[in-house]
């Protein structure tokens, strides 16, 4: 006579900063309709100025989830709550270059002092799979071709630098301790949800409101557009297929100009060039090209950006247009 087996138990998985923009977007696909019931999430974040609990409000029924608001440099909290779970995916960090221009400390204590928290008590824990949530300004900047994961790492700014700091910490416990550390490092992201202070939902809102737009420079800066779509994607092949020890590099595949974006957005919310633009001075240190060769991740997992770029743009600000009740009372809360 044979007995039933009793069902696997989900993974757990602890996403840090998972009320803020990727980070939300990644804990509502797993939960999301498509959700097979082989995970359970938990989002642990400190709920600062660019997070938002009502990004999660989607799954916040959904019997896998739970939500903790707490700091990731809490070292008591993070203890105990990586001996329940069996991953993490590290999203928590404070991202906007401004800002940290403006002064880097809390760019250290996060970034630096929050993922080495994370990582020993990884460690202590015997965590299985630990994925850091990474940027492509860590390379520095770059005039023509593309970075692969082995070109060294050169960042320009507080927030860049910061970053670096923490993949080299969370790699290091790889290669000391032998914890599985998977590091992704991602171009531009948009999409919805996005605070908007970043460079799309602030153009985009402000045309909203017939307000204009500050373009630094001569608008000549290039970047890597990364539908949130795909970025979610990205990570979720490296969290399940990843190897340990190794860095992936997820772009877009869509390069533009500031001033080649600033056209399109301008096109998008039906405003004119003369009376919507605003040259400002230049940023600080301004990073003139990234661009990331995505060749790894796309044969060893099989990674391929799904969504156009004028697709997801269009779509990005039919939501922002839609969804005012949203981005008003963010803008409102940091209004100089």
């Amino acid at each position: 006579m044979t007995t039933p087996s009793s069902p696997a138990r989900p993974t757990r998985i602890l996403v840090t900063g998972g009320a803020g923009f990727i980070g939300s977007h990644y804990v509502r696909t797993l939960l999301g309709p498509a959700d097979p019931g082989d995970v359970a999430v938990t989002v642990l974040d400190k709920l600062t100025y660019a997070g938002n609990p009502a990004n999660l409000d989607a799954v916040g029924d959904h019997p896998g989830f739970a939500f903790v608001k707490g700091d990731i440099c809490d070292a008591e909290l993070v203890d105990e709550l990586l001996a329940r779970h069996d991953e993490v995916v590290h999203f928590a960090a404070e991202s906007h270059v401004d800002r940290s221009i403006d002064g880097g400390a809390e760019f250290v204590r996060t970034n630096v002092v929050g993922t080495h928290t994370l990582v020993d008590a990884a460690h202590r824990a015997g965590i299985r799979t630990f994925v850091h949530v990474s940027t492509d300004e860590v390379y520095g900047s770059v005039d023509s071709g593309s970075w692969p994961e082995t070109d060294p790492l050169r960042p320009n700014s507080p927030y860049a630098a910061s970053k670096a700091s923490s993949d080299l910490i969370a790699l290091a416990y790889h290669r000391t301790h032998g914890l599985d550390v998977r590091v992704t490092r991602c171009s531009n992201n948009y999409g919805h949800h996005q605070f908007p202070e970043k460079v799309i939902p602030l153009f985009v809102t402000n045309l909203l409101d017939g307000r204009k737009v500050p373009l630094y420079g001569d608008g000549g800066n290039i970047r890597d557009w990364l539908h949130i779509d795909d970025h979610v994607q990205g990570i979720e092949l490296v969290r399940t297929k990843g190897r340990a020890g190794e860095v992936y590099n997820i772009g877009g595949g869509t390069e533009l100009s500031n001033k080649e974006l600033t056209a399109l957005l301008l096109e998008a919310c039906g405003a004119g060039w003369d009376t919507s633009v605003e040259y400002v001075a230049d940023r600080k240190g301004h990073d003139r090209r990234y661009s990331v060769d995505c060749a790894k991740i796309r044969t060893e997992l099989g990674y391929e950006p799904r969504k156009d770029f004028a697709t997801g743009l269009a779509e990005t600000v039919t939501w922002y247009r839609e969804n005012r009740a949203w981005w008003e009372a963010l803008k409102e809360r940091v209004a100089p």
